[in-house]
């Protein structure tokens, strides 16, 4: 269990016993914490990031939608925060916080602009070929270890099948396709490295934007290029660069999540009258009780103002507790609400929220993921107990570490 941190010099009295998202017992047992923080604190709990950067987590259901559907009151551009002080410039965190130049964090008549034109270029995708493209992608991955006898199921499988289809899906051209998964890859990492493999990542996008300008094709990028709004090559490029990672990471860990609640739940396992539950059910079930995106930063004070009680200062960060709102026993009382229901803030809500057209788009992917492993790999079964698998250290995400399995060799 998670202790609260003990107080800080450096800290005004509301954060004197926040609570760290950080440590071994945050990643085994978040929603144990989240729930003894709802307790100690309410629907807003003070919390305290990496180097103890002081920040609000909205743990409430109502308490996160209002949050994020009043946004005159709680803005989306982190250049209003007033703990810039406290952040230093290798700040693991500050790659999400930190202000870009993407839809991501514009505000008002600008993100509508930009929000609308990717909503319209992501719904115009073919959703067979999709699929198609992450089945092949999907079989190409298991080539590779099905000879074997067993896997990883995480490193060897899921952290593989997102980027490929949606750098397909935008206008990469095959050619460079898995040079430009490399470097995004390797970006991910934050290693040696990182920042030459993010800088030839954003000179390949921008580059495939301008030749789509002469060249367009069936994609999201030419789609971008010939809509109205009249993007330029330079918020294209940024606002892809964001697509690229938003659909590779939490995509990655929503079908890690499902194999690992398909492999250890009764309830899905296959039966000899064929009755276990649906891969459908399954994904459906992870986005309630385990989601992918956990915590999300942010928004930013405009004034001071209460929320849940609490007195929030103008410029304060807030972070989205999406994980905890989809427990809010408020809204929840029982976990048996969940089943065919999509009413979680997985994805977040309001005008932010990720695009209803991306959402469908991952599911798309993670369904054939899913379903291309079973179908291939009818007989896999966990190579170690369940209470042994290990979270990867984040405050913001949920995914596992490794998921190794066995199963009879195949080819």
């Amino acid at each position: 269990m998670t202790t609260p941190s003990p107080a800080l010099p450096t800290q005004e009295p509301a954060f004197r016993h926040a609570t760290p998202l950080s440590g071994p017992g945050f990643q085994q047992t978040s929603a144990d914490l989240y729930a003894e923080m709802r307790r100690a604190h309410g629907p807003v709990a003070p919390v305290l990031l990496d180097g103890d950067v002081p920040a609000w987590l909205v743990l409430g259901y109502r308490e996160v939608q209002y949050v994020v559907s009043s946004p005159e009151v709680f803005g989306r551009d982190s250049r209003r925060w007033n703990a810039w002080d406290r952040v230093p410039p290798d700040w693991p965190l500050l790659p999400l916080i930190g202000h870009q130049p993407t839809m991501m964090f514009a505000e008002g008549a600008e993100h509508r602009r930009r929000a609308e034109a990717l909503d319209e270029a992501l719904g115009a995708v073919d959703q067979f070929e999709l699929g198609a493209r992450a089945q092949q992608v999907a079989d190409q991955l298991i080539d590779a270890f099905a000879g074997s006898g067993e896997a990883d199921l995480i490193t060897q499988y899921a952290d593989g099948v997102p980027l490929p289809v949606v750098a397909r899906m935008i206008g990469v051209p095959e050619a460079e396709t898995a040079d430009l998964v490399r470097d995004v890859y390797q970006t991910h990492a934050a290693g040696e490295g990182a920042n030459e493999a993010y800088a030839r990542v954003r000179e390949k996008v921008r580059r495939m934007v301008e030749s789509k300008k002469d060249t367009p094709g069936p994609d999201v990028t030419s789609r971008l290029l010939a809509h109205p709004a009249a993007l330029a090559v330079e918020e294209i490029t940024e606002d892809l660069l964001h697509l690229m990672n938003a659909g590779q990471l939490p995509t990655a860990y929503w079908i890690g999540n499902t194999l690992r609640l398909m492999l250890t739940d009764d309830r899905f396992a296959m039966t000899l009258s064929g009755g276990r539950r649906s891969v459908g059910q399954a994904l459906n079930e992870v986005l309630w009780e385990d989601t992918p995106t956990q915590n999300f930063p942010g928004r930013f004070a405009v004034h001071d103002v209460r929320l849940g009680g609490r007195q929030i200062r103008k410029g304060d960060l807030l972070i989205l507790g999406l994980a905890a709102a989809n427990h809010d026993p408020l809204v929840r009382p029982l976990p048996q609400t969940s089943s065919g229901n999509q009413a979680y803030m997985s994805f977040s809500y309001g005008d932010h929220r990720c695009p209803y057209a991306a959402q469908e788009i991952a599911k798309v992917i993670a369904e054939a993921a899913i379903e291309v492993l079973l179908d291939r790999l009818p007989d896999v079964v966990l190579a170690v107990p369940a209470d042994t698998l290990t979270w990867r250290p984040s405050p913001l995400f949920r995914g596992l570490s490794a998921l190794p399995v066995k199963f009879s060799l195949a080819w």
